[in-house]
């Protein structure tokens, strides 16, 4: 059931602190401490905003949704009831079809709305879901007939016929998905006394994709972009949730016999799913082919569709506010922050436009909203935990996320008593809400959301109305308000010793140098190795100047390495080096490293 936990108070932490003491602010004459005064301002206009979109977008993105639901939907016309247009757009691109995927996590965060009592009114649709599912399921198509293969296949056409065109096929995350959506109805449908109706009519449809994803996690998939074949780590973690939840439930309703299979894929999953970690300078690798660097919001997908508040801050399951989530969080959403013009001007600690990957090109290669609402959402679950645990954690691998709130944050346990966890989880907070003030910026009055928002000027582009946006801005306002899915059972579980994963140590480094600039100019890190971009100037990491004139950033390294660097200005594209010879240091075998420079 969902949960409303109140804990956010915008004067909490230094902000509130500088408004009592703003008398003596002029005595004092701190030009950092008036900064702060400044950002503190900045910062409740940005919750202001942000407040007013989530309460005007919210019922828009709701009726934008059903909007897109046969047969009755007013955005939908042909499509058979409860099946859910990707979008009403039928040309460049043309997205007038049902896709598993798209159907199966709007329909997941309906059936939230409903079986948590926010929005009892949606029971019609939730059935007619099942019925379209069970119906799409047994479509023979290009990928195979329900038994052979078929239940791969990522779209259908609205009236329920194959769609025979050449696609990325097959995609394993949609059985997957629409298994996790109907247990989660099938559980509150138990808990309300209607078992004979899960095991005679939800129990087959949900069990096919369960033996689907068992038999076949292990081979090659199109990831949830359709475009690159080969091991996704999306798919991987929702096919895992799927069986956990799927035993389960086979176990509640006397199905037991086949909960031993599930459970032994699922862990066999869990294993394979710790292989993806890139522990420098630490994220998690998007897929295992295609040729990119690996930095993809597939990965912050992948944290808010595992999201349990049991769990904590989980690593093995990648729990929002688990250290490699954040760390990942952190390169990702960096990827970003020099290759889109909307983005230009923006300091490294704050919230910027991003997208898929840094080297998309669909449709120009643009933000998409629900990957912007994809980061607030991840950020408004870890507050959410750390919140419910009293305390948060600072390791090494999380130091460079936490790094970008507090310069001076070093390893360890915060108690929510402490002034430390406080400016934290107000930074955060307010970081969070950053990433929703950039999608609202972008939102045109009409509040209509499209997939993309054009890099260059955020012009709204690509598909209009896309289902998946409007559902992704709810299920991220629900998150801001403290509303929490019911547990999947990620608490407790463990890998064994012999899983694949990177043994490679790494450690956090700080680089800091003292560099005076004018308006317009950046300082930017590389260096010799992948982490440091490997020389690149294009792709070099964007320092914060929020102490200035000391810019600095953290960045996981490998440990006990012999490293090389130097520091760039960037001004409108011009780039200058700082002078030879290139720095030079040895990474330590544990601890946090701290380098003060100046530029040369």
């Amino acid at each position: 059931m969902a949960s409303y936990i109140s804990y956010w108070n915008y004067k909490d932490g230094i902000c509130d602190f500088l408004q009592t003491v703003f008398p003596q602010v002029i005595m004092w004459r701190s030009l950092r401490l008036v900064s702060s005064l400044g950002l503190c301002a900045s910062a409740f206009a940005q919750s202001s905003t942000v407040n007013s979109y989530v309460s005007t977008e919210s019922p828009i993105a709701k009726a934008g949704v059903l909007a897109n639901i046969g047969p009755s939907g007013a955005k939908s016309s042909g499509a058979y009831p409860g099946v859910v247009i990707a979008s009403p757009s039928s040309t460049d691109p043309d997205y007038l079809y049902t896709w598993v995927r798209d159907s199966s996590l709007v329909f997941k965060m309906l059936i939230d709305q409903y079986t948590s009592g926010q929005d009892t009114t949606l029971r019609s649709h939730i059935d007619d879901f099942i019925t379209a599912e069970a119906n799409i399921q047994q479509i023979t198509n290009p990928s195979g007939a329900v038994s052979t293969g078929g239940l791969g296949e990522p779209k259908v056409n609205i009236n329920e016929t194959a769609f025979t065109g050449a696609w990325g096929r097959p995609q394993r995350d949609g059985p997957a998905l629409r298994s996790t959506a109907m247990i989660t109805y099938a559980n509150w449908l138990i808990a309300n006394n209607n078992e004979s109706y899960v095991t005679d009519s939800l129990w087959p449809i949900i069990k096919l994709d369960l033996d689907y994803v068992m038999n076949n996690w292990n081979e090659t998939t199109f990831d949830l972009w359709e475009e690159v074949d080969s091991s996704s780590f999306f798919t991987s973690a929702v096919q895992h949730r799927a069986l956990r939840q799927g035993s389960a439930l086979a176990t509640a309703i006397g199905q037991s016999s086949v909960a031993s299979g599930y459970n032994t894929q699922a862990n066999n999953i869990l294993c394979f799913l710790q292989s993806y970690w890139n522990p420098s300078p630490g994220f998690m690798t998007a897929n295992t082919g295609g040729g990119r660097s690996g930095r993809d919001a597939n990965t912050v997908l992948t944290s808010i569709h595992v999201f349990d508040v049991e769990a904590g801050c989980d690593g093995v399951t990648f729990q929002p506010c688990s250290d490699i989530a954040l760390s990942n969080l952190k390169v990702y959403v960096d990827s970003f922050r020099e290759i889109y013009g909307i983005n230009t001007g923006i300091r490294a600690d704050q919230a910027v436009a991003t997208g898929r990957y840094p080297e998309d090109v669909y449709q120009g290669g643009n933000p998409w909203y629900l990957t912007s609402f994809a980061v607030a959402e991840q950020l408004y679950d870890a507050l959410i935990v750390w919140s419910n645990e009293g305390s948060l954690i600072v390791t090494d691998v999380s130091f460079p996320f936490f790094q970008q709130f507090d310069t001076s944050i070093t390893p360890g346990t915060y108690g929510s008593s402490t002034s430390t966890y406080n400016t934290l989880t107000t930074a955060i907070k307010i970081f969070a809400d950053g990433f929703v003030a950039v999608a609202a910026k972008y939102t045109p009055s009409n509040g209509e959301l499209a997939e993309q928002y054009t890099r260059s000027d955020g012009t709204p582009t690509s598909a209009l109305d896309l289902t998946w946006s409007y559902a992704s801005a709810l299920t991220a306002f629900n998150a801001r308000a403290g509303k929490t899915s019911a547990s999947w059972g990620a608490a407790g579980l463990a890998v064994s010793p012999a899983c694949s994963t990177s043994k490679a140590l790494t450690v956090p480094v700080v680089f800091n140098v003292n560099v005076t600039t004018v308006m317009g100019q950046n300082i930017y890190l590389t260096g010799s190795v992948g982490a440091l971009t490997d020389w690149s100037t294009t792709e070099a990491i964007l320092m914060s100047s929020a102490d200035y004139p000391i810019w600095s950033t953290a960045v996981t390294l490998p440990a006990n390495t012999q490293i090389q660097y130097k520091y760039i200005i960037v001004d409108n594209g011009n780039v200058a080096w700082e002078a030879d010879p290139n720095n030079e240091f040895t990474t330590s075998t544990s601890g946090i490293t701290t380098l003060n420079d100046v530029w040369r």
